[in-house]
């Protein structure tokens, strides 16, 4: 998220093609305590961070992820993957087990993702050893084709969403310096929905959120963070889709959200709640 006089930077997984995987909420603010089950998922490799993605508990032990961050099968497996609820609160203990650092034992991208189209199947299921920081208020997942009800002009206009996650508040000057900055907190935003079921990109896969001043949106940092169905009295726990890419590098204009509301993608995830 990127809010005006500051500046909140977070470590991104994979840069790649015509548009960037990984965004964070833009003009956003501080969450606090609102949204406890998202988390910052470290990924490790050699001992040393590598890259970090936003993400959400779907149980204890089950995070629900963009798939860009997972990679492709068998892709990162010489990593290994840490929970933090609250990277700021110099109680994480990473790299050793504690109370608000939980090391990951596996992870799983959806069968059809490719990095080369990432945004197609953009989702991934990470299972962390013991339960996570959140024993409570975990996402819950959407009906099959929920959101398809919504391309008419009133659900347009009058469709938000929440967007939290850890990622840049900011991208100018350098989109590259979240590799260096150390604030890593939870912001939220308030997107409204601009596109769904468009033929091209979007597709009947992603939806496309706003990106400015007035809702505020996602950056650099935010992959794999949850976009909540509703927003302030009408937010609900529904995880509408996870945060996939950006049309530009300066974080505006649009922010592109996976949909979890499609039986493929519902059959992956919940293979690892039932």
């Amino acid at each position: 998220m990127r809010r005006t006089g500051f500046v909140l930077f977070a470590l991104v997984a994979l840069l790649a093609v015509t548009f960037a995987p990984a965004f964070a909420a833009t003009d956003g603010e501080p969450d606090g305590n609102r949204h406890p089950a998202v988390v910052l998922l470290l990924f490790e490799e050699g001992g040393v961070p590598s890259w970090r993605c936003s993400a959400t508990l779907l149980s204890p032990t089950v995070v629900l992820i963009a798939g860009h961050c997972t990679g492709e099968p068998g892709e990162f497996s010489g990593t290994r993957v840490f929970a933090e609820s609250d990277v700021q609160n110099g109680n994480n203990n990473y790299p050793f087990a504690g109370p608000n650092s939980v090391e990951a034992v596996a992870w799983y991208t959806h069968p059809a993702f490719t990095n080369a189209q990432f945004f197609l199947h953009d989702v991934g299921v990470v299972i962390l050893k013991a339960p996570g920081v959140v024993l409570s208020m975990c996402g819950v997942l959407p009906t099959v084709n929920q959101f398809d009800a919504l391309k008419t002009e009133r659900g347009l206009k009058d469709t938000t969403f929440t967007a939290v996650g850890y990622g840049l508040q900011e991208s100018f000057p350098d989109p590259a310096y979240w590799k260096t900055a150390n604030v890593k907190t939870h912001y939220v935003a308030t997107p409204r929905l601009l596109q769904i079921n468009v033929p091209g990109y979007t597709g009947d896969f992603s939806m496309l959120l706003s990106n400015n001043h007035a809702t505020g949106g996602t950056c650099f940092g935010d992959s794999g963070g949850p976009n909540s169905y509703g927003s302030g009295a009408t937010e609900t726990m529904i995880v509408a889709g996870v945060t996939s890419f950006g049309k530009n590098a300066n974080c505006a204009g649009t922010g592109g959200v996976f949909r979890m509301d499609r039986q493929n993608v519902l059959g992956f995830v919940n293979g690892f709640l039932d």
